[in-house]
């Protein structure tokens, strides 16, 4: 005999008295898991057991035959012990003092009179728009090459800021530039917003129909990508989109036009022979501000981070459940392929504090790619090897025993599985 079916309320009825039920298990399981963090550092037992988790997960879903349930009690159960870990390391936090050592809070960045700025390009750049923007034109600003030479001028002591685009609302990142920040012992210390309005220029006296050859900057090709499909020419990357207006001035070759800012055209003498020639009117490129000086203005609210996973199924979604346990809103996510590591990746984050907040957020990981909650550092372990740390807006490298003396204190992670570089 068929089992009878009852009706949807009765059902949900019954769903509701059990949701409750798992309500009041829940709090009560948290509750000893706070006791438990207690009796850890009092042991002396690191907060994360990777092999104990494994044991309660088979436990938990052995001698259960529906694959479906027991897909979803792995999932029920990894979430809730990660969740059960946060709440641990939250538990034994204690304020340490590493941050109020090693770094400075600002009102606003520390300027002198003698302040330097370097930017990548030459003037009339976007890149000397944005320096202008967050500093002011009176500042002491120069041009250099490329973007590895403003990396190069900060560690020289050449220059006390520098500036650098990382992404635009159009095209996307900026190739390389966070490889750079990774490379260099150099901190993010702020960003500005550029409105982009690209123009096509020309020698004077040049007409569009005449042009063969147009010279910008990659990320200028792309944002006017679907304009010079309707032109017969060929596209030529260059380092800058002023020295690309630079190089047609200079040249003065009639067939040859570049593809600029409306100041570069000013400063060297060329013809605008077409205006917002970008597809995207509202084109934004985001730069940041790069400082040696380890230094974070008060009102800081955003951090970006750099990490690479296990090549494992859910290792992504674990790291990424942090944000939102740490009221974190992830604005952006990049992967970039590992080298001499095939379909490996490491990738890119930014994240906001979330505003109405009381406590500043935090957002950490450990050698497993976890994300763990470790009173104010931010943290990027692969491989067990330490290669970096952030501390709200800053990116400092990872390189001396104190660092490993500070993660085995504070993130309950064993010296001898550490290798600080």
């Amino acid at each position: 005999m068929d089992k009878e079916i009852r009706k949807v309320d009765d059902v949900r009825d019954d769903i509701t008295k059990i949701d409750y039920e798992i309500a009041e298990l829940f709090e009560k399981r948290m509750g000893f898991a706070a006791e438990l963090a207690l009796s850890k550092k009092q042991a002396g037992e690191s907060i994360y057991n990777k092999n104990k988790e494994d044991e309660k997960l088979s436990d938990i879903t052995k001698n259960r035959s529906n694959p479906f349930v027991i897909k979803g009690l792995e999932e029920v159960f990894i979430q809730m012990m990660s969740i059960s870990r946060k709440y641990q390391y939250h538990m034994v936090h204690q304020r340490d003092r590493y941050i109020e050592n090693y770094f400075t809070e600002v009102p606003e960045l520390v300027m002198f009179p003698d302040t330097r700025i370097v930017y990548p390009g030459v003037p009339g750049s976007f890149s000397e728009m944005a320096c202008e923007k967050f500093f002011g034109a009176d500042v002491d600003h120069y041009a250099v090459v490329n973007f590895k030479d403003v990396a190069m001028a900060l560690n020289n002591g050449d220059a006390d800021y520098g500036v650098l685009p990382i992404e635009n609302s159009s095209a996307g990142d900026v190739t390389g530039v966070y490889d750079i920040l990774l490379e260099n012992d150099v901190c993010m210390v702020g960003e500005v917003f550029v409105k982009v309005e690209h123009c096509l220029l020309g020698c004077p006296g040049s007409k569009i129909e005449d042009l063969e050859v147009v010279l910008s900057h990659p990320q200028g090709l792309m944002q006017c990508a679907p304009y010079l499909e309707n032109l017969d020419v060929k596209k030529v990357s260059v380092e800058n989109t002023a020295i690309a207006a630079e190089r047609v001035a200079r040249e003065k070759i009639m067939t040859q036009g570049a593809i600029a800012s409306r100041r570069a055209a000013e400063l060297y003498g060329l013809d605008i022979l077409d205006a917002g020639i970008n597809f995207d009117k509202n084109n934004v490129t985001r730069f940041v501000i790069l400082s040696k000086k380890r230094q974070y203005t008060e009102n800081a609210n955003k951090i970006s981070i750099s990490f690479s996973l296990l090549h494992e199924s859910g290792t992504l979604y674990n790291i990424l459940s942090h944000f939102l346990y740490n009221d974190l809103n992830l604005s952006h996510i990049e992967s970039v392929p590992l080298p001499d590591q095939q379909w490996e990746y490491r990738f890119y984050d930014d994240g906001y504090e979330v505003v109405g907040k009381n406590e500043k957020s935090r957002v950490k990981y450990d050698n497993v790619g976890r994300l763990i909650d470790m009173s104010g550092m931010y943290v990027i372990v692969e491989r067990g090897n330490v290669v970096r740390y952030f501390m709200k807006d800053d990116a400092v490298k990872g390189n001396s025993t104190e660092l490993a003396g500070f993660l085995t204190e504070k993130c309950h992670l064993p010296m001898e599985q550490l290798t600080v570089r």
